[in-house]
């Protein structure tokens, strides 16, 4: 009896919410996890109701192991807006639609300035002496970001008339709570995404090969790649950079980049891959996005969806390049401002978005100025030539502005951004290389292996797919197998939290 009531504990215990162990694509509960849900979700697919009210459920338990009773908080979202939109579109004039569309944006930005910003509020409040106020107790619910953009994308396209809501709640929360990307994205719009709901599923042989690349080159980029740089070398330099000569912290730079990178777009294949899987398709959130010869590329292919969403509901409605250069270029600085204000509650976030807005105005103008003396350079150094030589420099500039600014992304104080950089261009010491190679040979070597498969041509990532789709089904499964097997041999002994789950 004290056997079985031991046994039970420990099922409840794994069962309900840990704080110090949340359920995440990269934890070991999920594969059990993942595998029921799959099991049932078999015998309920071509039910167009019964999978919906499933999949709710699920994606609802999955969110209450990840954050707690924080998940009633996307119900309570998901009641405000599903009633709103329905009563904008309903809405007989102008006025009345544009004030339940500010009602709409102010209850969820006003929610989420709550819980991510209102203790940086205080803190400069009392930093300049305009009060003595005590930080609030909070924690920031997991996601809040992402579903809050994603619910105020949906009211504003039906104020557009972009999109004509939803009739069923049910409908509406699926989509809010679709466990793949509510953690961590991508920010999946309302338009792209409900018209999936009630369609009939098929899996076709390409899903599932897709899907299988996916899940595991994400979680070979998350375990394997991001969490043995960031554990092994990276979090030693950026803890105390001071103590750490200029090479230590240029390759810890390096080394951040590929990082959060891999953090974050091995944890989006994942998420795309799982909703392949099961029959409904995510836009791609990463492009190799370090591939790029500007700054305007780079956000093309970094973190898509939120690029993009900055852009339509942001920068367009800013006024976007509409009003001349001089406003474009406002406009541009004010979206990553407020993008970088997005990512956190921290000055050195806005100083981070602030360069890739001044970054991204520099660009514009440096595009019409090479537009306009284009033919010197092809009547100098010849048309095939001078591409190459400006594309190659681009992507090494790029990248290494790209770079410049994860410094102030990373850095937990602006003390500590300048100390890197100061030690980078004072205290460069390039003697130390052979030794540090020497003590960190094997994280050096995964950073290598991360930067050659970013690079990789694309005809190669589409060569590998191909062959995934030619294996049989048991072929699938034993590359699974064998794959779980080196992430475990590999996988830290303490979880590694992803980095935008800070988010």
């Amino acid at each position: 009896m004290s056997f079985l009531n031991i046994d039970t504990d420990k099922l409840v215990q794994q069962l309900t919410y840990n704080p110090k162990d949340p359920l995440l694509f990269n934890s070991g509960f999920f594969l059990f996890f993942f595998c029921i849900f799959l099991l049932g979700y078999q015998f309920l697919y071509k039910k167009k109701l019964g999978r919906v009210i499933y999949f709710t459920i699920f994606s609802l338990y999955f969110f209450y192991k990840a954050c707690g009773f924080y998940f009633l908080f996307i119900l309570l979202s998901a009641v405000i807006d599903f009633n709103l939109a329905n009563w904008i579109y309903a809405a007989k004039t102008k006025r009345l639609k544009n004030g339940m569309l500010i009602f709409s944006i102010a209850i969820n930005l006003g929610l989420l300035f709550y819980f991510k910003y209102t203790n940086f509020f205080i803190e400069i409040i009392n930093d300049f002496k305009l009060g003595n106020i005590q930080p609030l107790n909070l924690i920031l619910p997991i996601g809040i970001s992402f579903y809050t953009f994603e619910n105020l994308s949906y009211t504003i396209d039906v104020y557009r008339n972009k999109f004509k809501p939803v009739q069923s709640f049910l409908d509406y929360c699926f989509f809010l709570s679709f466990f793949p990307k509510l953690v961590m994205g991508p920010i999946v719009r309302a338009s792209d995404f409900i018209p999936q709901i009630r369609k009939d599923i098929f899996v076709t042989s390409e899903d599932i090969s897709k899907g299988l690349y996916l899940i595991v080159g994400g979680l070979f980029k998350k375990v394997v790649i991001s969490d043995f740089i960031y554990v092994n070398y990276v979090q030693y330099i950026f803890d105390d950079p001071s103590r750490h000569s200029g090479i230590e912290c240029l390759l810890g730079v390096y080394g951040y980049a590929m990082v959060i990178y891999c953090d974050f777009s091995g944890y989006s294949d994942m998420a795309i891959g799982m909703a392949r899987w099961m029959g409904f398709t995510l836009n791609e959130n990463f492009d190799s996005p370090y591939q790029s010869s500007s700054i305007t590329e780079f956000w093309r292919r970094w973190h898509i969806s939120l690029s993009s969403w900055l852009k339509d509901y942001l920068y367009i409605s800013l006024g976007g390049n509409r009003a001349g250069k001089f406003r474009q270029y406002i406009n541009l600085m004010i979206t990553m401002l407020l993008g970088g204000l997005w990512h956190g509650a921290s000055f050195n976030f806005i100083v981070w978005g602030g360069m890739h807005g001044l970054a991204l105005a520099f660009d514009k103008l440096r595009m019409s100025v090479v537009a306009r003396y284009n033919s010197f350079h092809e009547e100098t150094f010849g048309r095939a030539i001078s591409s190459k030589i400006v594309q190659s420099l681009g992507v090494l500039i790029t990248f290494h502005f790209v770079c410049f600014c994860w410094i102030f992304f990373k850095a937990s104080t602006f003390e500590d951004a300048g100390i890197i950089i100061s030690q980078i261009f004072t205290n460069f010491n390039i003697e130390a290389l052979g030794a540090l190679i020497s003590a960190y040979g094997t994280v050096f070597a995964v950073m290598s292996l991360g930067y050659a498969l970013h690079f990789m041509p694309k005809s190669y990532e589409l060569f590998s797919e191909k062959i995934l789709s030619k294996a049989t089904l048991i072929g699938r499964v034993a590359i699974l197998l064998v794959f779980i097997w080196l992430v475990i041999q590999v996988k830290q002994a303490d979880q590694v939290m992803p980095i935008y789950l800070q988010f």
